[in-house]
């Protein structure tokens, strides 16, 4: 690589209508509706799933037997809601239950060098992966292994390394807890912590905040709170993409007279309006609902200036009413108040506004509704956490809710919005690369091991350590690591450095041709389809955003008579490892209650897990601190004093780039080159730009231009040929899709409190394509 310019990608769409002409309009329809029914009526048609996408929709996020979507982490319904789904999740479903098939001929026909010249959605668009593949250097093609001859494989790369700590262990969001402790008692019983995970790169920000604040790594509200509180605010929040049964919270709290701000560079549709297609009269009528009360657009990265201000306001009104603070709850519950309070009143409010990039008048606006509300709930994803300062600001979001006492009541307190449906349950289940002291020793008592108490390496660490070669072995279960990792050529080059890639999957993907000197892919069942082991037809477990463990029960025929279940998998790759292991692995996978019985021993929380997660609605795992019980230091909610960041470039000609998903895509899952709530149409391959710094740059209304990002050490990295489009974004700011613009994200660009990838701060520099 060279030292100025380590990347430089030309345009290419990702989609399957590349070839079409491309469009953007202003978007004005309500959110979900008939938009939504019609999108669902083309991707059931599209992927030939009429008739079981339908069934589908009829068990999926259902008590009774049904399993849970593979989407979003949203809680279900608890009013026994019988459509209790969403146009993104029935996407995910359709893209699952496809006829379409990726065998033993297709990869017969292509070679790698081939296939690299597909799009990412053309990848994935093959189907469903059917049987286990080696990857065969001398041809250039992935050809079928037998299963145990795949373990085996994998068995002698783990055995013959200097360390256990040379190989890594990645989770996506999507495994089941059940799978989810498997893979970590294997690693950890191998003799290492290198368990990245998603995480690392969307929430990490947040649970080490609130476990700094409030001694738990979890928010403490719930859906019952949602429904309760007088005033919601949702901060760097797309809810109606990436959570959009948050609609059906979103309109009924408008409904009942709460207030409801939304925070964020975008006014997206969620936040303007919305009709739930499950509220039939409504739809027939054409009836859209509100849901919002507030819109603020704030400057990337300008949220704890903009809460700081919230609080200072606040701060100042308590001079003249007592009752604008809970003094009380202070006293009682927390520490550090004073200091805050010092702080506060020391900010000026000139830095307040240029560094949030709002009025004074905007934020007192604000301050208005969250101190006449006693009930307020705080809501929060991405466009808080994934920038350098993302725990400051979601310690920010906790010192503004103490100031009220807005913890351990009805209607109020923290709640973040996971974006996959089990990444909260992975993190609790034991994927975590900084295992506390008190996890390790239940684990090794339950489990008879003597797991290793060394921290191991996160999502960051592990593409920096495949480079130098520290790690060989790497093995990905689900997720699409090549293409969701930062600085997408570095990762892609250290992925090729490894002696094996292993990679557990439903459908080809990037990753597979992104693969090491030996590689393998592994297909498995789908959480849509039957899994039948020698104790007959298993279920698995999943824990939502809000703490809810329940059962997920696939009923469709498999795509493949050869598919293996995750728990499965990872118990053959752990028997090939560790011959010599008395883990009972077979044993655990016969009957995945056995699993669940070694789980209640070693996990907080989890005692009597078979009993209690068959509970209608399964159950909710114990948060303290919605108890008022702090497991801090000082026994007590924490007030943090962060110094106010700056969050302005320091050149005018710098903007701020923030990536993102459009509608029409899961994470790097592309469905389509359309955003329809953003109305591009064809297009991904673009910049969002505000039409006031398009001018200052001589750039029209879709003219090519060529971004570069420049990274902490010097370096750039460029994209070619996007086009530019004016949108409603503040002055000095830009957005565009990942996982396209990952590409411009340097490795070693990630936040020093969380060890996050910055991007939603990336800083660029946008000119004329050819200049």
């Amino acid at each position: 690589m060279s030292d100025d310019t380590v990347d430089d990608v030309r345009a290419g769409g990702d989609g399957p209508t590349t070839d079409r002409e491309w469009s953007q309009k202003d978007y004005h329809h309500p959110a979900a509706g008939w938009g939504a029914a019609l999108s669902v009526a083309r991707v059931l048609g599209r992927e030939h799933t009429v008739v079981s996408g339908t069934r589908a929709m009829l068990t999926m996020n259902h008590d009774s037997g049904g399993f849970d979507c593979p989407g979003c982490a949203w809680p279900d319904a608890t009013d026994g809601l019988k459509l209790d789904i969403c146009e993104n999740g029935i996407k995910h479903v359709s893209w699952e239950m496809t006829p379409k098939r990726a065998g033993r001929e297709f990869f017969a026909e292509h070679t790698m060098a081939e296939l690299e010249t597909w799009t990412n959605f053309a990848l994935e668009d093959v189907g469903r992966l059917t049987e286990p593949m080696v990857y065969d250097a001398a041809t250039d093609r992935y050809a079928p292994i037998e299963w145990q001859a795949a373990f085996e494989l994998i068995g002698q790369n783990l055995r013959a390394l200097d360390s256990p700590d040379q190989a890594a262990f990645y989770t996506s969001g999507r495994l089941s807890n059940e799978a989810t402790f498997l893979y970590q008692l294997m690693a950890r019983e191998y003799g290492t912590n290198n368990l990245p995970d998603c995480s690392n790169m969307c929430h990490e920000a947040s649970g080490r905040a609130l476990q700094a604040a409030l001694g738990t790594g979890k928010g403490t509200a719930d859906l019952k709170d949602w429904e309760s509180a007088e005033a919601l605010f949702i901060i760097g929040v797309n809810a109606a993409s990436n959570a959009p049964r948050m609609l059906t919270a979103l309109s009924d709290a408008y409904r009942r007279g709460a207030q409801v701000v939304h925070i964020n560079p975008l006014v997206e549709a969620a936040a303007r309006r919305t009709i739930v297609p499950h509220e039939i009269v409504d739809m027939a009528l054409f009836k859209s609902t509100p849901t919002s009360t507030l819109n603020l657009q704030v400057r990337p990265g300008g949220d704890l200036a903009l809460l700081r201000g919230i609080a200072k306001a606040v701060l100042e009104e308590h001079r003249s009413d007592p009752k604008a603070l809970d003094e009380v709850f202070l006293e009682r519950h927390t520490h550090g108040f004073e200091k805050y309070r010092e702080l506060c009143e020391a900010t000026e409010w000139s830095d307040l506004e240029r560094q949030s990039g709002l009025s004074e008048t905007d934020i007192r606006r604000a301050a208005e509704i969250y101190s006449r509300s006693k009930r307020t709930l705080i809501s929060w994803c991405l466009g808080v956490t994934q920038h350098e300062h993302g725990v400051d600001t979601v310690r920010e979001i906790v010192n503004l809710l103490l100031l009220r006492g807005n913890l351990g009541r009805e209607g109020a307190g923290p709640s973040p919005v996971r974006g996959h449906s089990n990444v909260q349950g992975n993190r609790t289940c034991g994927i975590d690369h900084r295992p506390t002291p008190q996890f390790l020793d239940r684990l090794a008592e339950a489990c008879k091991i003597e797991p290793p108490r060394e921290h191991g390496l996160d999502t960051v660490d592990v593409v920096a350590a495949m480079n130098t070669g520290t790690v060989k072995v790497f093995v990905g279960m689900g997720g699409n690591f090549a293409l969701a990792a930062p600085d997408t050529a570095f990762t892609a080059q250290g992925l090729q450095q490894c002696d094996l890639t292993v990679h557990v999957s439903t459908k080809l993907n990037r990753s597979h041709l992104t693969h090491g000197r030996q590689a393998l892919i592994l297909p498995c069942l789908g959480r849509t389809e039957l899994d039948m082991q020698q104790g007959g037809r298993q279920s698995t477990s999943v824990e939502d955003s809000m703490s809810m463990v329940h059962l997920s029960t696939g009923r469709k025929r498999p795509a493949s008579p050869y598919l293996l279940s995750e728990p499965a998998i990872i118990a053959g790759m752990a028997r090939a490892t560790l011959p010599e292991s008395s883990t009972p692995w077979e044993w655990y996978v016969d009957d995945y209650d056995r699993i669940r019985d070694v789980m209640a021993k070693a996990l907080d929380g989890f005692e009597d897990f078979n009993r209690r997660v068959r509970r209608p609605l399964g159950f909710r795992l114990r948060q303290p601190a919605r108890e008022l019980v702090f497991h801090t230091p000082s026994g007590r909610a924490e007030f943090s004093t962060a110094e106010l960041p700056d969050v302005i470039p320091a050149s005018d000609d710098v903007l701020v780039l923030q990536t993102m998903r459009s509608h029409d895509q899961w994470n790097t899952t592309i469905y389509s080159d359309n955003d329809r709530y953003r109305g591009v149409k064809n297009l991904r391959t673009l910049i969002l730009m505000n039409a006031d710094d398009m001018r200052a740059r001589g750039i029209s209304e879709g003219d090519l231009v060529d971004i570069t990002a420049t990274a902490r050490d010097g370096t750039t990295r460029s994209l070619h040929e996007y086009r530019a489009l004016a949108y409603d974004v503040p002055r000095g700011s830009a957005a565009g899709y990942m996982p396209e613009m990952n590409v411009l994200v340097a490795h070693n660009d990630y936040s020093r409190q969380s060890d996050q990838p910055l991007m939603k701060n990336i800083m660029v520099r946008v000119t004329s394509s050819g200049q």
